[in-house]
């Protein structure tokens, strides 16, 4: 690798409750409503207990494979220092996407929503998640990409129906090469982040190096679906190559197919890729701690053990690790899942080395890598949503026999709630919440809120000069507060200068569309006579500064490890902004309060609430 790649985080999605031995016919179904007499000898070969399937007793497909991917892809996020806005590059793996075209990624990126991005699809069988992995890691490592996630998903259930098979044979018999498969194979999907820096607070997996190579130059294709092997050899007619589609269901094109007897000659290509590659100097086995070896069946590790074994390799017991028993033979995802478990049970270590082998039958495909387990850079933070550290709320309502203004704290409460639970909701914000922030996180909301404190002294000194002359004090009052607040904004150019920018960066940035949304309905609302309905604006900013501006401050300070006075406007408001709060309060008790005017500040503090969240989900959006 050119520069340093890390899997950041790893996640996975397997389909409704685990399925054991004794209940797969019932899911997948019995051809000709007969048990199979394969099944129980192929069980007791593989090693299986249980898998996942994603259709249901009435062979029913319940979710589609792009929603296993996406379901996987939201896990890996829940736990990665990125958002699914920040996604720069998609790329999927699998067997079979749900539909012929067009591509697998496509089909995905549809489901999964975020932005426009790069996209590649990996078509294969097992190797296909290492592609994709390969091909992720190989452009962050060129520096192409920073943030890519990689997915391998399986939905195979839906070849291994029994009326696949009825429509083939007209009496009780399935071909072996045919049947087996039903036994073996599983649905899943896992995922990862893939990035140029570690997960700031998590084990992050680093790319040493990775190995693919396909041998079908010298190997016939051995797992296949769309055609049948002919006694001659090679493949006849393919399914599109048939008069029909019911023809070519009638011939077996769509049965997937292996032919067994071939799959020893698979292993013994996956040992030779290992003893060249601990001949070139990249693999010394005595400094692997976990080797994750992908075979279909634990019937194959005994051969593998073996030929390792006579090439001077003895790998102790305790350090292979598989979950084939639990997951099943997920196909390009196994290899995924296995890394999952590891890190996200526990189980791997800081220091760790992970040597992964997935050799594919279908095109005799050889897939190696090493990965080397990388603790965080610093201690995970505590939640910063403890109701301890919170500041009340904006208003208190008030038992002084008021009936409007009772009624308007009701209402605000209502808004305010509504509002604080979408503000956690907002990418950047659930960054900081889940210990994930960065400096560059931290430079972008200092510019946009940069926008919003600059203009909102002015929207304030705009109310006060539309404010009439029966209500001096009010208009005196938005003074003081335009006064007390026009030159926060120096605050932020100084944070964002000692943490890495420039003045005539912060300065001169614009503002995004959420910045523009908002301060328009500030200066559209100032410009009114007798603007009180403001009341409502500065009830959600100051109740911003009040209630959750230290909190902000104080994570921010935490997981970037910077001083007080590079957060220094977040820990002010936080303990400034309660006095600004009092002058609400008093506003609404000088007897400007009417029915009309409150139902005002209602609609425009719900305005001014989904104006400030569009602005923070728009950062960088100009």
């Amino acid at each position: 690798m050119a520069h340093d790649v890390f899997i950041t985080s790893l996640g996975k999605f397997l389909p409704g409750e685990p399925i054991t031995n004794e209940q797969m016919e019932d899911y997948l179904g019995r051809v000709r409503g007969k048990p199979s007499r394969a099944r129980a000898r192929v069980l007791s070969q593989n090693g299986i207990t249980q898998r996942h399937y994603a259709i249901d007793r009435e062979q029913r497909t319940v979710l589609r494979n792009w929603d296993l991917a996406v379901n996987a892809i939201q896990d890996a996020l829940s736990r990665s220092p990125i958002t699914l806005g920040e996604m720069d590059l998609l790329v999927t793996a699998t067997t079979q996407g749900d539909l012929v075209l067009p591509g697998f990624a496509s089909q995905v990126h549809r489901a999964l929503g975020g932005p426009a991005c790069e996209v590649a699809s990996l078509h294969g069988i097992c190797s296909s998640g290492m592609q994709a992995l390969r091909a992720a890691a190989l452009q962050v490592s060129g520096g192409e990409a920073k943030r890519a996630v990689v997915c391998a998903s399986e939905l195979v259930s839906r070849l291994l129906k029994a009326r696949h098979y009825e429509e083939v044979t007209a009496d009780d018999s399935v071909p072996f090469e045919a049947e087996f498969l039903r036994w073996m194979l599983s649905d899943g999907a896992a995922a990862a982040v893939v990035q140029d820096r570690p997960h700031p607070t998590r084990l992050s997996l680093k790319v040493e190096w990775m190995d693919i190579r396909s041998h079908a130059n010298r190997h016939e294709l051995n797992m296949y679906v769309g055609a049948r092997y002919t006694p001659e050899g090679g493949f006849g007619p393919t399914w599109l190559d048939q008069p029909s589609v019911t023809e070519a269901a009638a011939q077996g094109a769509f049965n997937i197919k292996q032919d067994i007897r071939r799959l020893e000659s698979l292993v013994a290509l996956g040992v030779d890729g290992f003893f060249a590659l601990m001949d070139q100097g990249l693999l010394r086995p005595d400094e692997v701690d976990w080797f994750c070896i992908h075979y279909s069946s634990h019937y194959f590790k005994k051969p593998i053990v073996d030929l390792l074994g006579r090439g001077g390799v003895r790998i102790p017991e305790e350090k292979w690790f598989t979950n084939l028993s639990t997951r099943g033979n997920t196909g390009c995802a196994s290899i995924f899942l296995m890394l999952e478990e590891l890190v996200n049970e526990g189980r791997a270590r800081p220091g760790q080395r992970i040597y992964c082998m997935v050799p594919e039958s279908g095109g005799f495909i050889t897939c190696h890598a090493l990965l080397t387990v990388v603790g965080p850079e610093r201690a995970a933070t505590p939640s910063f949503e403890s109701a301890d550290e919170l500041g009340p709320l904006p208003l208190s309502p008030r038992a002084d026999g008021e009936p409007v203004r009772e009624q308007l704290v009701r209402e605000l409460t209502h808004v305010w709630v509504d509002f604080e639970s979408r503000l956690q909701q907002v990418p950047i914000l659930d960054k900081l919440r889940r210990g994930v922030f960065t400096v560059e996180d931290y430079r972008e909301l200092l510019v946009n809120m940069r926008q919003q404190v600059v203009e909102g002294s002015r929207w304030i000194a705009r109310a006060a000069s539309s404010i009439t002359a029966e209500h001096l004090a009010l208009r005196s009052s938005f003074i003081r507060h335009a006064r007390d607040e026009h030159r926060d904004y120096e605050m932020l150019e100084g944070h964002y200068v000692s943490v890495g920018g420039t003045h005539e960066a912060i300065t001169r940035a614009p503002k995004n569309i959420g910045s523009e949304a908002l301060s328009a309905w500030m200066f559209h609302r100032a410009s009114q006579e007798n603007p009180f309905d403001l009341l409502g604006a500065m009830f959600i900013i100051e109740g911003l500064g009040s209630r959750v501006a230290r909190r902000w401050g104080t994570a921010i300070r935490e997981q970037l490890r910077l001083e007080d006075e590079q957060v220094r406007f977040f820990l002010y408001h936080g303990d400034n902004d309660a006095t600004h709060l009092d002058r609400l309060d008093g506003a609404l008790g000088s007897g400007i309060l009417t029915p009309e005017l409150a139902a005002r500040i209602v609609k425009t503090a719900k305005v001014t609430a989904r104006l400030y969240l569009l602005q923070l989900e728009e950062l960088g959006n100009v």
